[in-house]
């Protein structure tokens, strides 16, 4: 062969290599070998051993009962507990750290372009850290940016987690920002959700928003619109039951913004499936909450953040500040009264990545690390309506894995350290990957 033909040979036989490196390392069958597995229920294992193929977990027991075929690539894992990919319920893959850029800044001065850029280094970054699911809540004034992230995550265009979204979110008219208070009253502002008054008009919201690949409906039962800046129920008791009826008709679960009790209380009366924040929820709305079967997103990650940004606290050297103190009674309350928590952390509000930050949250407030891990895995897959798919180690399932050193179901501080991340068994990251430096502002 001349030695052109044999270059353009190579050079085509490289290409095909780097364009198709995931259906190359997916279809092969691989045996994971850690020190432990923890399957997302239970106590974790010693001596196990996870087998995938096509995607799929086909097996998952003692090494000495799982017989992997010969052609499997083995991945060992010493000193690491394995267990199923992470699930962040709370999320903001278009927006970034406030002491970056303040809300109104990004909103207003970012295109969607730059922000949709930004959403797909976010998610990469996000899934490299152990988290295979995100539902991500709305794009905060990026317009439906998220069904297209989605879509090019679900084509193997870029890496990142299997996400859930809820495009532009509902809020009611004149009640989120940007403005329009602090603004002039000529001044035309882009809207940082979708707004609505009246019955005929959230119902539209939500129809527009299914269309345009919404999984989740989010809505705004409250927000801080008091004469003196405080939360207040912003839709009425009608608006949120059209809201969520024209939502359930669809097939689509609604996640309720509420931070105060009035406005937690308005949305679970409405029928709505989740509570984000819930800071100001009494012992009596966590226990309706309970009754109705809602579930609860603390998101305590996002106040000690802005209270950092804003207000002067310091991590691991100030004592908790008011704003603090009220989410983590919230926290306690609703833990005490028994409602389903999952993990969701408001991520975008803080680092990228960073998600970890939540869960060690939970656990210093009383949650402990076994069940902080399972509103992260199981428990969340089943706020989701996708336990039959994701959220345990399990024959059937995806493989979705992450592996953590050390032992993350009793010390959650481990879940700081992952070593190895599969979605769809296609691998992520690997034990020697080298960790990334963290993103400056200037960078982002």
């Amino acid at each position: 062969m001349p030695d052109i033909l044999r270059l353009a040979a190579r050079v085509w036989l490289l290409a095909l290599m780097l364009a198709t490196p995931s259906i190359s390392r997916a279809a092969l069958p691989l045996l994971i070998r850690p020190a432990r597995v923890w399957t997302g229920d239970g106590v974790a294992h010693a001596n196990w051993v996870v087998l995938v193929r096509d995607g799929l977990v086909e097996a998952v027991g003692p090494a000495s009962a799982v017989i992997a075929p010969a052609d499997a690539e083995t991945v060992s894992l010493p000193g690491a507990t394995l267990v199923p990919g992470l699930i962040d319920l709370h999320s903001h893959l278009f927006l970034h750290p406030y002491n970056e850029a303040a809300w109104n800044d990004q909103v207003m001065k970012e295109p969607e372009a730059y922000r949709t850029l930004h959403a797909a280094r976010f998610a990469r970054d996000t899934l490299r850290a152990g988290y295979t699911t995100l539902r991500d809540l709305g794009t905060e004034g990026a317009g439906y940016a998220d069904a297209s992230l989605k879509r090019a995550i679900d084509e193997g265009a870029i890496e990142g987690p299997h996400l859930s979204i809820a495009t532009r979110a509902i809020v009611a008219t004149s009640s989120y920002g940007p403005g329009p208070r602090g603004f002039r009253p000529d001044v035309a502002l882009p809207e940082g959700a979708q707004e609505a008054s009246g019955v005929d008009a959230v119902v539209r919201a939500v129809r527009e928003q299914a269309a345009r690949g919404a999984d989740w409906i989010k809505v705004y039962a409250d927000y801080r619109v008091g004469p003196d800046g405080s939360a207040r129920p912003t839709f009425t008791a009608a608006e949120l039951r059209a809201l969520v009826e024209a939502a359930h008709l669809g097939g689509r679960p609604v996640a309720a913004h509420a931070a105060s009790d009035a406005g937690m209380r308005l949305a679970i009366e409405a029928g709505v499936d989740t509570i984000e924040h819930g800071y100001g929820g009494s012992a009596s709305t966590f226990r309706l909450m309970r009754e109705r079967g809602v579930a609860y997103l603390p998101t305590l990650t996002a106040v000690e953040a802005t209270e950092t940004y804003f207000n002067h606290y310091v991590p691991g050297m100030s004592p908790p500040t008011p704003k603090m103190r009220e989410a983590q009674t919230a926290f306690r309350t609703a833990l005490a009264q028994g409602v389903t928590i999952g993990c969701g952390s408001d991520v975008g509000v803080f680092r990228h990545g960073d998600n970890w930050r939540e869960p060690l949250w939970m656990a210093r407030l009383g949650m402990a690390p076994v069940d902080v891990l399972r509103a992260c895995t199981s428990g969340a897959a089943a706020i989701l309506r996708q336990q039959g798919h994701i959220g345990r180690i399990a024959p059937g399932l995806h493989a979705d894995l992450a592996a953590f050193d050390g032992a993350p179901d009793l010390r959650i501080d481990d879940l700081r350290r992952p070593v190895f991340v599969m979605k769809d068994g296609v691998i992520a990251r690997r034990p020697d990957d080298l960790p990334e430096a963290a993103a400056t502002p200037a960078a982002r």
